[in-house]
Formats: C-alpha cells, sequence, structure tokens
C-alpha cells in the first residue's frame, strides 16, 4: 500500500515539474507577442520605443489601431492576402489529397520514382527557384499578378507526403470492399476516405495558410504595383517609411497582420490534435 502511494505521488510529482517546465517556456514563447500588443497599443512608442520593455504601458491607447484602420491600403493588402491565400490554400490542400492518395492507395508503375521525385523537391530551398520561376512567368506574361503566388501551390512535396503517411494509417480493407462493390476509383475516394481525411485536411489547411499569408521573398520579386501588395509586403513598406520613429504604428498592424492565422488556428486546433492521435494508429 505504501509502494502504491510513493508511486503516485512520484507520477504527481514529475507531472507537476512537466507541467511547470513547460509553461515556464510557454510564457517565454509568448513574452514577444504580448510585447508586441503591448506597445501596439502604447501611444507614446510612436516618438521613443519603451525601455525597458513593459508588458503593460503607462499610457493604453487604441490610437494606433485608429490610425491603421484609418487608412485604406492596410484592408486592399488584407483583400490581396486574401484571394493569394484562399486561393493557393484551396488548390495546395486538393491537389496534396489527390496525390497522397495515389500514392498510398493507388498501383500503377514509377509509382516509387515519382514520389522520391516529389520528396526530392522539399530539399531545394526557394531561393534556387527564384529565378527559374521569374523567368517563368515572365515569358508567359503573368508578373504582377496573383498568378505567380497562386499556382506555385499546386504541388506541395510536404504535403503530399503528409496525405500519404495519413492515408498509409488507413485500412485497405475499405478500398478492396469498394472495389468488389464496383465502385470507380475517384467513388472510393470522395466517398470513403475523404471523409476520414477531415484532421489531416485541417492541418494542411493551417500550414499552407501560414506559408501563403506570411509570405514575402516571391511577392516582393514579383510584385511591383502597390495596389497588388500583400500584408507582409505592406508591413514591409511602412516599416521602411517610418523606422523606428512609428514603433507603436508598426507594432499595431503587425498584429493585425497575425490576427487571420491565430482565428485559423483557434478554429481548427482541435483537428489537428486529433490526426495527431490518427498518426500513430496502424490500420489493419
Amino acid at each position: 500500500m505504501k509502494q502504491t502511494m510513493t508511486t503516485k505521488q512520484s507520477e504527481r510529482l514529475i507531472n507537476a515539474v512537466k507541467f511547470i517546465v513547460l509553461l515556464i517556456f510557454g510564457v517565454l514563447l509568448m513574452t514577444p507577442f504580448l510585447w508586441m500588443i503591448s506597445v501596439g497599443f502604447d501611444r507614446t512608442a510612436n516618438i521613443a520605443m519603451p525601455f525597458p520593455p513593459k508588458l503593460i504601458p503607462d499610457n493604453l491607447s487604441a490610437f494606433n489601431y485608429g490610425i491603421i484602420f484609418e487608412n485604406g491600403r492596410v484592408f486592399k493588402a488584407y483583400l490581396n492576402s486574401g484571394i493569394v491565400t484562399t486561393s493557393s490554400v484551396a488548390i495546395s490542400v486538393c491537389s496534396a489529397l489527390l496525390g497522397g492518395y495515389a500514392f498510398s492507395k493507388g498501383k500503377f508503375k514509377g509509382k516509387r520514382i515519382l514520389f522520391f521525385m516529389v520528396l526530392c523537391t522539399l530539399m531545394i530551398p526557394m531561393e534556387p527557384r527564384l529565378i527559374p520561376l521569374y523567368k517563368l512567368f515572365n515569358s508567359v506574361g503573368l508578373l504582377n499578378t496573383f498568378w505567380p503566388l497562386i499556382l506555385p501551390s499546386l504541388v506541395s512535396g510536404f504535403l503530399v507526403f503528409l496525405c500519404k503517411q495519413f492515408f498509409d494509417q488507413l485500412p485497405d480493407t475499405l478500398r478492396e470492399a469498394a472495389q468488389i462493390d464496383g465502385a470507380s476509383e475517384f467513388k472510393i475516394f470522395f466517398s470513403i476516405y475523404l471523409p476520414l481525411a477531415g484532421p489531416i485536411a485541417a492541418t494542411m489547411v493551417i500550414l499552407s495558410f501560414i506559408w501563403s499569408w506570411n509570405d514575402f521573398m516571391w511577392p516582393l520579386v514579383v510584385l511591383n504595383n502597390q495596389e497588388l501588395h500583400t500584408i507582409p509586403l505592406y508591413l514591409a513598406s511602412f516599416s521602411l517609411e517610418n523606422g523606428t520613429s512609428l514603433g507603436g504604428l508598426t507594432m499595431a498592424l503587425a498584429t493585425v497582420s497575425i490576427l487571420p492565422i491565430v482565428i485559423v488556428y483557434l478554429f481548427l486546433q482541435r483537428y489537428i490534435i486529433q490526426s495527431i492521435a490518427l498518426s500513430g494508429v496502424k490500420g489493419e
């Protein structure tokens, strides 16, 4: 009995230590974001950045946010980012689901070689692809449009790999039973496997949303028209124009720029947890 109680107490102590450690690291990770929000509500930060940093400003005011939304450019940048991000997410997720299912359940010649080629794209960063992509879109006259930001999302090696790993966990007996009933391959995918892919689809939506919304280098290369600038480009141009002289406005704009990512994550976080849990279950 004493040994059992000792074991329970040691487990509680270990869990308490884990919680405290995770809490400390969580607070450390959140501190820069909290400071960014705090400076955004500090009107005096437009004159001089507060030092030492304070999480609660002395002069709490929504003045900076009012100035930001009075400028119509931020709404235009939001609209541009919304168009690009929504299109990129839809294309990348749909293509990854189809590709992942084909590589997981499909049987065709050259499947391993094609999948290896898809994985090879993960080893090539964006920087070496900038010039070839720029020349490609320039040759077809698509620069200074949203198409160069949307079309490269058609194939994402990481998302295809993620989908394949997920579909590998689902039993092949579902497909075999449907084939016996005479269902076509598209019917099997859309009626059986796609409804089960909700968790992994939600995970891919968040990942592709973050990638597209925060993308800076590629839009900077292909978009010269300020009317087409996305949120990261508008934030960068605002920072270059004002430097640290308007620190409060810059931090307020940065806070506004990440709100869509936070909202999307809050709505889909339970699906992400579910996909992580299912990834360790092997279907038989």
